[in-house]
């Protein structure tokens, strides 16, 4: 169960996903930092200002180091070290009618015998087309029903509980699939799950190229925009208060410009906003619900 093979395995999906990305956007590029820190190296790599992808991160990192208190605690564990890989994306596009989406996938090793596999994706679009909330929920089931048929709607469950928001009683979006500390048995187990969390990074720029295909060259409105950057203080919301990685990342003296590029270029707050009754702002905030079955939504 090697987090070096794990780790190279990880770095060229990263490179895949930044390709495809820069393809489907048109005009925008990746520019790449290299970091290296005391607990390991990564690869962050950014791109701003696409004609569709206003703002979209995809890092890379390979940390391993002491296994401190505060990792402890957040993770239920007693070890002296640690390693742990993984890559980690968020794209927000300057059209408000298409989607932020975010995904990840990371593996743990500690010295005391445990490891296990993490990750997700979710989609956050500021308009919910339900057709395009199934055909996402429907590509995700597919992958996950390759490995185990449990896994989609268990992990789907999980993700409508995590990527909610509690103090504003709303899901980020329309969710995806969430999973965490998923132990391999044996080699092959672990081969396994190597393989599903591959997979799904791999999906990820191509589920994205199709919705900026389909939305990105829409016209939108000054009040749709709008909308978007409300819509969007809620994402910070969740990345700053709730998000596991980040609170992880930050408890393990990682690269703060890395953690944080997941957060959008543009933002707003608006005191006790509502949308106004019947309005596509207001169709979305009733539809940002836990236990929706988007695979069978009419």
């Amino acid at each position: 169960m090697n987090v070096s093979k794990t780790a190279a395995i990880y770095k060229s999906i990263q490179q895949t996903i930044c390709r495809t990305l820069e393809e489907a956007d048109g005009t925008g590029k990746f520019t790449e930092d290299a970091w290296e820190k005391e607990i390991g190296s990564g690869l962050t790599c950014v791109m701003q200002n696409g004609s569709i992808i206003e703002k979209a991160g995809v890092n890379f990192s390979y940390v391993r180091g002491n296994f401190n208190e505060n990792m402890a605690s957040l993770l239920g564990e007693n070890a002296t070290n640690f390693a742990a890989t993984g890559i980690s994306s968020i794209i927000h596009s300057g059209n408000p009618l298409v989607p932020t989406i975010h995904m990840n996938v990371r593996y743990f090793k500690l010295d005391n015998g445990s490891s296990w596999f993490g990750g997700g994706i979710d989609l956050t679009p500021m308009y919910i087309n339900t057709e395009e909330a199934r055909q996402f929920h429907q590509t995700i089931k597919t992958i996950c029903d390759q490995y185990d048929i449990s896994y989609y709607p268990e992990w789907k469950a999980w993700a409508d509980d995590y990527f909610y928001l509690p103090h504003r009683q709303e899901t980020r979006g329309i969710g995806g699939i969430f999973f965490d500390r998923i132990q391999p048995s044996d080699a092959r187990d672990f081969e396994k799950m190597l393989n599903l969390t591959s997979e799904l990074a791999k999906a990820y720029p191509l589920i994205y190229t199709r919705l900026m295909k389909d939305n990105g060259h829409l016209p939108f409105s000054e009040a749709q925009k709008k909308w978007q950057k409300i819509r969007r203080g809620r994402y910070v919301e969740f990345n700053l208060i709730h998000d596991r990685g980040t609170k992880f990342g930050l408890e393990s003296d990682g690269n703060i410009e890395s953690i944080l590029v997941s957060l959008p270029a543009e933002v707003e707050w608006v005191y006790q906003h509502q949308p106004q009754p019947g309005s596509p702002e207001a169709q979305t905030q009733e539809l940002l619900k836990k236990g929706i079955d988007w695979c069978r939504f009419e």
